[in-house]
């Protein structure tokens, strides 16, 4: 086939698709349905062109017409969108952005996961020249209280939630610093609440401090935490801009859309 014959036939192949997605994010920036008209308008597609298109994603389950000369996004997305959700692991998220980060700084990353009253370590990312003289294994538990990813945690927590947690634990300690008076850890956690990060200034182990910043999933909801420890001597500031952008980084493969929750919560 001469070469603009085969120019000729992918072409409309590419505009098509084109034209589809066009259709699928103007019916995605509207909870209810949408008339053709302004779909066409939006789009500025003619309105046999989008309708002709239209009728194709409905016959695929992927628009739906709640009535004539209407349209919605369809189940199938849904559907698609869980199987796509149920492939979806924190860890396996966190991983290559965790070890990217830890190439920057140096120093061991940490992912972890909230089970009841402690967090979990699911994951690390270090080195022999970190200097750390106490690692925590994978699978390691730590009071909330008393680690920066756990203050996180209480930090979504009500404050019934949080009386809730000092009762149940007695916030025991494990060093001169641990945060073992209730109104003291509320105004800990208020801060959290400000700045949306959280610290350990040796407060689980003497000699050592940390940092974390939340990890969060399509529905906004909090679902892990990464953090940076490092000799107490040893923690920077520097570090944190790069924390954060991490755990951006982990929540947008998750689909978290941070500008999405900012609009609903306005």
């Amino acid at each position: 086939m001469p070469k603009s014959d085969s120019l000729t036939a992918t072409t409309p192949t590419v505009q098509v698709i084109e034209r589809m997605f066009a259709l699928i994010d103007v019916l995605a920036s509207r909870e209810e349905a949408i008339s053709l008209k302004e779909i066409s308008e939006k789009t500025g597609l003619h309105p046999s062109t989008a309708h002709r298109i239209l009728n194709d994603l409905a016959t695929g389950r992927f628009v739906d017409r709640p009535q004539p000369g209407s349209y919605r996004l369809g189940m199938r997305l849904l559907e698609l969108g869980n199987l796509v959700k149920s492939r979806l692991n924190v860890r396996d998220a966190a991983l290559l952005p965790m070890r990217d980060l830890h190439k920057l700084i140096q120093q061991p990353v940490n992912l972890s996961v909230r089970q009841g009253d402690e967090i979990i370590y699911v994951e690390r990312a270090y080195s022999e020249r970190s200097g750390m003289q106490v690692v925590r294994a994978i699978g390691g538990r730590a009071p909330l209280h008393l680690t920066s990813v756990g203050k996180l945690f209480l930090a979504a927590d009500d404050p019934l939630r949080v009386r809730a947690y000092a009762t149940r634990t007695g916030l025991n300690g494990h060093t001169k610093n641990s945060l073992t008076q209730l109104p003291v850890l509320e105004r800990d956690l208020s801060k959290v609440r400000q700045f949306g990060v959280a610290r350990d200034n040796e407060e689980l182990e003497l000699g050592v401090r940390c940092m974390a910043a939340g990890i969060y999933d399509d529905q906004g909801k909090l679902v892990a935490g990464l953090s940076i420890s490092a000799p107490a001597e040893r923690l920077e500031e520097a570090w944190l801009p790069k924390l954060q952008g991490t755990a951006k980084e982990i929540s947008a493969s998750l689909g978290y859309r941070a500008e999405a929750f900012r609009k609903a919560s306005s």
